[in-house]
This record gives structure tokens, C-alpha cells and sequence, in this order.
């Protein structure tokens, strides 16, 4: 079985999902007590909001690197981030290490296709939803066209997530 590397954190809310999903999966696919092989580096969100906020991505990008390159250090034999909005920097984190960065864009534009849709709707940080670098992929590696949300859902959205999900909460009103 083959180690994951797992950069987590941000926040560590969705890194938990990550966690257990993995884990899942290795159950349903192999049975009995087999559970993943995972190195994880946590990160504290709260420095990486406040960079997100300055718009400070190369030092965001160091970060990243840093922990990149503790996972490919402890043994993983591949990459994941925990998050949508961090891969923004997918292609510098990348470049640092050896391992292959299994890019989410891609995992979701692979799902997309097998399930014949052509059109979704994105949901997810403002940098998501309004910079290029995660609906242009789904676009030019898999003829998806993207929608998002007028400005004022955007700044809904975002403000839920950082708000709220981040924090573990579920409200039904943001929910609906």
C-alpha cells in the first residue's frame, strides 16, 4: 500500500473529511482492520487566513512548500491538499518535490465527466470562485463550463465558510 501525504489544516474542519474518506475508502476496497497509510502535516489556518487576507501568496507558497516537503520527507509516495482554495499555488508546491501533487481540480473534472456533466456550479472561497486557477483547469483539462455566483452569493458563500464551516458550523439557514 502506497503512503498518502496530506496537507491539512486549512481548515482543519475539511482536513478531518479528508481523513476519513481516505480511510473509507481503504476499508470498503481491502476489508477487515487495513486502514490508509497517511503522513499528515497540519498547518494553523488562522496564519494562513490572515496571508489569504494580505493577499501574501508567496509567503503562502513557502508554507506550503515547507510542508510539502515534511510529507515527501516522512515517506509519502503522493500529495494531497486539503482544500480548494490553496491550489492556487498546486503548480509551485509541485515544482518543489519529487512526489506527484494529485491536483483536486482534476479528481472532481474526472467525476464530472464520468457522471456526463458539462455545466456546474462552483461553490467555495472567493479566490475559488473568482480566480482562474480551479475553473479555467475544469475548463481547458475537461470542457466543464463553470458557473459561479453573482458577486453578492460570492461574498455569501465565503463569508459561510470562514464564518461558519471553518468553525464547524452547520447552520440551516447558510445550509439552504
Amino acid at each position: 500500500m502506497k503512503t498518502i501525504g496530506l496537507i491539512g489544516g486549512m481548515s482543519w474542519e475539511s482536513t478531518q473529511s479528508y481523513y476519513q474518506l481516505l480511510n473509507q475508502g481503504i476499508k470498503n476496497k481491502l476489508g477487515g482492520l487495513h486502514s490508509a497509510k497517511i503522513v499528515l502535516v497540519s498547518l494553523d489556518f488562522a496564519e494562513i487566513a490572515m496571508l489569504q487576507q494580505q493577499q501574501d501568496w508567496p509567503q503562502m507558497a513557502e508554507i506550503l512548500i515547507k510542508a510539502a516537503k515534511q510529507v515527501e520527507a516522512a515517506g509519502a509516495d503522493y500529495l494531497l491538499i486539503c482544500t480548494n482554495t490553496m491550489h492556487k499555488l498546486a503548480k509551485q508546491v509541485q515544482a518543489a518535490v519529487a512526489i506527484p501533487l494529485l491536483h483536486i481540480a482534476d479528481a472532481v473534472g474526472e467525476n464530472l465527466i464520468q457522471h456526463n456533466f458539462k455545466k456546474v456550479a462552483l461553490l467555495g472561497t472567493q479566490f475559488t470562485m473568482e480566480q482562474d486557477f480551479y475553473k479555467q483547469r475544469l475548463a481547458d483539462k475537461f470542457a466543464i463550463d463553470v458557473l459561479i455566483p453573482d458577486a453578492q452569493g460570492r461574498e455569501t458563500v465565503h463569508r459561510v465558510i470562514y464564518d461558519e464551516l471553518c468553525k464547524g458550523v452547520i447552520s440551516p439557514q447558510s445550509k439552504a
